[in-house]
């Protein structure tokens, strides 16, 4: 019989009114039970070749799984990047892939803001010493003198440069593909990417990860930072030299850093020793109002995946 699997990492299956109806005729659901994102080798296992549709998470889907999930007909992305999907290997093999990037975006602007504000205030270090007995007076900085440099002016992004301007900063951008600000950003300046990052107090990343974006931010970037810049990456984690951004970190370079999302995941790099930098677990979406949406949304495009595949019948 033919099966659907969600390999992404947590997926609430039985409160999603999209999958019930599927549920009730009897299609099976294989999940994942690691409960972390999969190996190839993995996700290979979990698809077996009766699978025909999935929602997926950011796992690796190469050429060498569609090739092995031969009855694949859809892939539905519960989240918003593309750039885990072999979309050229999903052509040649017939299946259609879908995202969610409307569902995640709010969810990721506000823990991008966190992470800013965070940075600036001290908390994170602040929070540590008073727990081992101090009493510090660190004193950090306010959001509204600061420059801050939005590279990426997608859904996110875009968001990203409208709250920093609410708490009165001023905002620069860079987005390749903007010429002009669209209505809605006023008071957003769009600047080249070497005058941002030149100029930036704050440089926020809020881009897709590929060749030309790999490593985007590396040593020589990091060296033509004005001196105690904050990074913060919500995007993808290739998009950062992070043993380069430890090295910047810890000559006192940059004045600190926010990471949600890492090349290798869990996360177990130089990072981690450094004390001006807050790592979080890729908790971008993971708000509750965001993902139920994301959830549902992924689900509906599975089903209507499904049945523009002719593999499912409407209603």
């Amino acid at each position: 019989m033919n099966k659907l699997a969600i390999s992404t990492s947590s997926f609430d299956v039985s409160h999603n009114s999209a999958l019930r109806p599927l549920q009730e005729r009897g299609i099976p659901i294989a999940e994942n039970s690691h409960k972390r994102k999969l190996t190839e080798d993995e996700v290979i296992a979990l698809l077996g070749e009766d699978t025909v549709g999935m929602i997926a998470g950011v796992e690796p889907l190469t050429e060498r799984v569609f090739s092995c999930a031969r009855s694949l007909k859809v892939v539905s992305r519960c989240g918003s990047g593309l750039d885990s999907v072999d979309l050229g290997a999903a052509k040649r093999h017939g299946i259609k892939v879908l995202n969610t990037p409307e569902a995640p975006a709010q969810a990721v602007a506000e823990l991008s803001l966190a992470l800013i504000m965070a940075a600036l205030r001290k908390i994170c270090q602040t929070d540590k010493q008073v727990r081992a007995g101090q009493w510090p007076r660190a004193q950090g900085g306010l959001l509204a003198a600061q420059k801050v440099g939005i590279v990426g002016l997608g859904r996110v992004g875009s968001r990203v440069a409208r709250l920093c301007r609410a708490f009165e900063a001023q905002v620069v951008a860079h987005d390749t593909y903007v010429k002009e600000m669209p209505p809605g950003m006023e008071g957003v300046k769009l600047v080249p990417f070497e005058t941002l990052i030149a100029e930036a107090d704050i440089i926020s990343l809020h881009l897709t990860y590929d060749a030309d974006t790999h490593h985007l931010l590396n040593e020589k970037t990091f060296a033509r930072m004005k001196p105690g810049a904050i990074v913060i990456n919500t995007a993808r984690g290739g998009l950062i030299d992070e043993a380069a951004l430890a090295d910047a970190l810890n000559s006192g370079q940059l004045g600190g850093a926010a990471m949600d999302v890492f090349e290798q995941e869990p996360y177990h790099g130089p990072l981690l020793q450094c004390d001006n930098a807050i790592l979080t677990s890729h908790i971008g979406s993971l708000a509750k109002e965001s993902r139920q949406r994301m959830e549902l949304e992924a689900a509906e495009n599975l089903v209507r995946g499904l049945i523009e595949a002719g593999v499912m019948e409407k209603g």
